[in-house]
């Protein structure tokens, strides 16, 4: 069943994980081409895939020029998506149960899915990575994403990409590349046009957040500006669990008048507050104490994503729409 999927792996820099990921999906997808689409790598990444590809030609080396995920995704699917029914995306730096694919394909055709995602489970080495971690896997960190929470499977409008049809993929127009974040749940948009998109349970998969603030700070800003550039592009509203973040950058703004009114302060400061306490209760139930510093991640998270949010909104142009 798996010879049906075409496996894709966006891959930049990511030498630490490719040797045990390539060695995982080769074993467990017999028949199935492995496309590693890469952006550039100069840390010996490049060189793996094409070592392995001379004893395996399942396992093909692609350039990517464009370096961003979504164009490597994009580029494998013009030259290699033809003869196959599922394209499996697998993201170089998470981890994934043992006949991750097959499931997928079986989850797919059970379900007459166009589209199936999975949930995902963060882990962290550091200490700040579990902190990140721990907010990540709680509602302060997700509001309650589907995809972000252990629950059952259902049918749903986004979650985190794993296997779609190639002929919807293709139907929808691929990724938008005129988008560097948010691009998955902006193509969920035009394939649950085409098609019901399922998460399946059974294929959680383990991913690692950013190691530092200065990083997670970074994707989280970048995360705000992509959800806001699919909603202009849409005409969408929010939903509720996206619009609470955006009254942090509002709280803090307001906070600059504290000076001349002290009470303009209390909002940011209840916000500040609220978050450490619930990351010291993550902590006390976790017994520990970097999940306990998770408060002080999901502060990061929330204002840099309102911020990214707000300022796309108010001054950034919405991305060029997807011709089909």
């Amino acid at each position: 069943m798996t010879g049906q999927a075409l496996i894709v792996i966006p891959c930049l820099n990511e030498a630490a994980h490719l040797p045990a990921l390539l060695q995982q999906f080769r074993t467990d997808n017999p028949g199935a081409l492995i496309v590693v689409a890469d952006g550039g790598s100069t840390d010996g990444s490049r060189q793996i895939v094409a070592q392995l590809g001379e004893v395996d030609a399942r396992i093909v080396l692609m350039d990517n020029p464009d370096r961003i995920q979504s164009a490597g995704i994009n580029r494998a699917i013009a030259q290699f998506g033809d003869g196959h029914m599922w394209l499996a995306r697998i993201d170089a730096h998470c981890a994934y149960p043992p006949g991750y694919v097959e499931q997928l394909v079986a989850a797919g055709v059970s379900r007459n899915a166009v589209s199936v995602v999975v949930p995902m489970f963060t882990t962290g080495k550091s200490c700040f990575q579990k902190a990140a971690a721990a907010a990540q896997n709680s509602v302060i960190g997700t509001g309650g994403s589907a995809h972000r929470s252990q629950g059952g499977g259902a049918y749903v409008d986004h979650g985190h990409h794993a296997l779609m049809r190639i002929d919807a993929f293709r139907g929808a127009g691929g990724y938008n590349l005129a988008m560097s974040h948010n691009e998955d749940a902006e193509l969920d948009h035009r394939l649950s046009q085409l098609g019901k998109i399922w998460l399946e349970p059974g294929c959680t998969i383990t991913y690692y957040p950013r190691a530092t603030p200065t990083a997670l700070w970074r994707q989280y800003r970048n995360y705000g500006k992509g959800r806001a550039q699919t909603l202009q592009l849409h005409k969408m509203r929010p939903k509720l669990r996206q619009m609470v973040p955006l009254l942090v950058p509002i709280a803090l703004f307001v906070a600059l008048a504290a000076p001349i009114f002290p009470l303009l302060a209390l909002p940011l400061l209840a916000w500040a507050l609220l978050s450490i306490i619930a990351g010291a209760l993550i902590g006390w139930r976790k017994r520990s104490r970097c999940a306990a510093l998770s408060g002080l991640a999901a502060m990061i998270m929330h204002m840099a994503w309102g911020l990214g949010f707000l300022g796309q909104t108010v001054v950034g142009q919405p991305p060029a729409p997807v011709t089909t």
